[in-house]
């Protein structure tokens, strides 16, 4: 059964150091949104020698790609198999859920989409700055209409034009669209053949800030998670050289759903366990300490029996949640990365497991649960958005549901 090794708990207490000094200091001004959260990414990402791990690794795979090679490790930093990137999920999402979500989003699904889908030179454009997170990536799929039915609900349209595509339509709730430098769009191809909407093709572009045509809205006022910043793209008939669809053909797209869409939202909903298990350690640790130490009637609450269940139960998730994450980095090092159902089964889950146990960590400190000074507060808030990320948890009862039925 896997287990961080020693490696990797030390890991875990130089990210916990970083946080202490880096990150705690500054929630308040994360979590008002006045701080945006790219300085602190890139620090972190400095500090342990990510990014230039990042551009290393990306050199090496565009060199043999180029020489006709298979790279090896071509996956990321952000590989369900890489300890590293996981434990700082984790750590990161217990004090500032936010700032790891936009990190996610930039190194993860914006950067796994052109690594798996464009040609070398468009590798060779966008990769470099956005592994390093010189530049900012946002992965922009969801629209006003069609949140968990993302790709049938699409109304995102591109048309031909001479050699030239033009993009019309608009984007929402999309995680660094207010900051974004590269962004990665999926549209709907208009053939003018009258094919029905949900079945044209999904075609995939990289836009870059500063387009004609392109806005990127401010950032919303949200529940929780407002360390990162997420907000509107308009396309208002911007128009997309072909060296910016991803592959630089068509073939690419299907009509069926894009497979790439999909293996995004398997590596997201597997993300959402580790961040998920961060929150409830997090939570737990907090009501240890408080319980510990809060009286009442004379002595310590934890003597009581109902704040034992409450804290034994947020063991349970724990041990549960982790577990769940573990069998999944042992299967993806085997080779075995889960599927789709698999990771919306976790997602499911765990999201909810989360949003229990900070809802429970409020109700064990009372009034002073619901205070804002009171960190369980900030996490209640930014446990229930995991139900809502990355797909509804309606919507992961459906994929669970269809692998079951298909097995």
């Amino acid at each position: 059964m896997f287990e961080w090794s020693d490696e990797d708990r030390m890991v875990q207490d130089a990210v916990r150091g970083f946080i202490d000094k880096e990150v705690r200091p500054h929630v308040e001004e994360l979590e008002s949104g006045t701080l945006p959260p790219y300085d602190i990414i890139r620090k972190l990402l400095s500090t342990f020698g990510m990014d230039s791990m990042n551009a290393e690794n990306l050199e090496k795979e565009l060199a043999a790609q180029e020489a006709g090679e298979v790279a090896k490790g071509g996956g990321g930093s952000t590989s369900l198999a890489n300890s590293m990137f996981l434990i700082l999920n984790m750590e990161m999402a217990g004090v500032s859920l936010g700032t790891i979500a936009s990190m996610g989003v930039s190194l993860g699904l914006t950067v796994s989409t052109i690594r798996s889908r464009g040609t070398l030179a468009q590798k060779k454009r966008w990769l470099p700055d956005l592994v390093t997170m010189k530049k900012v990536g946002a992965w922009a799929i969801t629209e006003p209409d069609s949140g968990s039915d993302a790709l049938g609900g699409m109304k995102t349209t591109v048309r031909r034009d001479g050699d030239d595509y033009i993009l019309k339509g608009n984007k929402t709730f999309i995680t660094n669209g207010p900051y974004a430098d590269t962004i990665v769009v999926f549209a709907k191809l208009d053939e003018g053949d009258g094919t029905p909407m949900r079945e044209r093709k999904v075609l995939t572009f990289v836009l870059d800030a500063g387009m004609e045509g392109l806005t990127l809205g401010k950032p919303f006022k949200k529940m929780g998670m407002m360390s990162s910043p997420t907000g509107e793209l308009f396309f208002d008939d911007v128009r997309v050289s072909r060296d910016r669809l991803l592959g630089e053909t068509e073939d690419t797209g299907d009509r069926t759903g894009g497979a790439n869409a999909k293996a995004g939202f398997t590596a997201e909903r597997i993300g959402i366990a580790a961040l998920s298990l961060g929150i409830i350690n997090e939570a737990q640790r907090l009501s240890l300490d408080y319980a510990k130490t809060r009286t009442l009637w004379g002595q310590e609450i934890s003597k009581f029996q109902l704040i034992q269940l409450k804290l034994a139960e947020m063991e349970i998730a724990r041990l549960n949640v982790q577990n769940m994450l573990f069998v999944a980095i042992e299967a993806a090092q085997a080779g075995k990365p889960p599927t789709l159902a698999q990771a919306s089964a976790m997602k499911l889950y765990s999201s909810r497991a989360a949003t229990e146990v900070a809802m429970e960590a409020v109700q064990l400190f009372g009034g002073n649960g619901y205070m804002a000074e009171y960190r369980v507060e900030q996490l209640a808030r930014d446990a229930k958005s995991l139900m809502i990320y990355a797909g509804s948890n309606e919507i992961q009862v459906t994929h669970v549901a269809k692998g079951l039925l298909q097995g």
